[in-house]
């Protein structure tokens, strides 16, 4: 029973695979921008009833921000699979979306700690989470020359998975699965005074009980413990999409080294202000607080 259940799980999952790719190869076959909005339009009025996308958003929102009227709801729930469609697009399309960070400005409080600990070859952990696209702070630094991998944790559809690292690889190299190998590979990095750029706003089973948006989530330590163990500077980074198709590059000032805790906790107040004024460019799909509601 398990062997046949295992079977058609992956036939399962090479099906959905197959679409994947036909609806990317029809988004890629576009220039930049409209292939974009193409992918903002397929997840919005396709993806997003089907996954139960919209359900999900006003559960999470329901739970952490009960003040907002439905209208803004309603938009939300319309406008975040939009940045999904965006972001995935942008991720397909290596070069081009290099070319876009690569000429925008970095900015805030952190940008001269980050250029000295580049100068100076100190190792840095570029911390962000899944706002606006995260992987363009790690694009936009690559093609200025600075060394930066990138942590990531494997898509369970293997046959996806392929391919998208794949695409994220055209953005830049290394890439370090999360994993045993994976970590090994990125703490060499780092200790060779590398930065690694980690995505911080998953539900970690292993992680601390901390605080996102008022209500308790599991977050992992190990960004904060790798930091104090190899005295690395730790950086919230954010690329924050404009409505001209331009990113707002947001490098801040690094988080103090001290307690892992307080350190992280730190890391989540960063990024709960960054989605408060940018609600619509996170992921509100994500079961982010699971220990709360188990049946999400």
């Amino acid at each position: 029973m398990a062997v046949r259940s295992d079977k058609a799980g992956r036939i399962g999952a090479w099906i959905t695979d197959r679409l994947i790719r036909a609806a990317l190869w029809l988004v890629l076959s576009l220039p930049f921008d409209a292939r974009r909005s193409l992918a903002a339009a397929l997840m919005t009025r396709i993806v997003a009833p089907l996954a139960g996308w919209r359900k999900r958003i006003r559960e999470n929102l329901a739970l952490v921000r009960p003040d907002l009227p439905e209208a803004e709801v309603a938009r939300l729930v319309r406008d975040v699979p939009r940045s999904i469609g965006r972001t995935l697009a942008e991720l397909y399309s290596g070069p081009e979306f290099v070319a876009r960070v690569a000429r925008e400005p970095l900015q805030g409080a952190g940008v001269a700690a980050l250029e000295e600990a580049h100068r100076t070859g100190r190792p840095v952990l570029l911390v962000t989470g899944h706002l606006g696209n995260y992987d363009a702070i790690r694009g936009g630094l690559i093609a200025r020359g600075y060394r930066v991998g990138g942590l990531y944790r494997p898509m369970d559809n293997p046959f996806f998975n392929h391919h998208y690292v794949a695409a994220i690889s055209r953005i830049g190299t290394p890439l370090f699965p999360r994993g045993r190998k994976g970590l090994a590979d990125m703490v060499r990095f780092l200790k060779g005074g590398g930065m690694v750029g980690v995505v911080l706003d998953q539900s970690m089973g292993d992680g601390a009980i901390l605080r996102f948006f008022g209500h308790e989530a599991l977050t992992a330590l190990s960004p904060a413990e790798m930091a104090l163990r190899y005295d690395a500077l730790v950086v919230p980074t954010y690329g924050i999409r404009r409505p001209d198709g331009g990113f707002d590059m947001v490098i801040e000032a690094p988080i103090p080294h001290g307690d892992p805790e307080t350190m992280t906790q730190a890391l989540n107040d960063s990024l709960e202000a960054q989605v408060r004024a940018h609600m619509d460019q996170w992921l509100w799909t994500h079961r982010r607080w699971k220990m709360i509601n188990k049946t999400w």
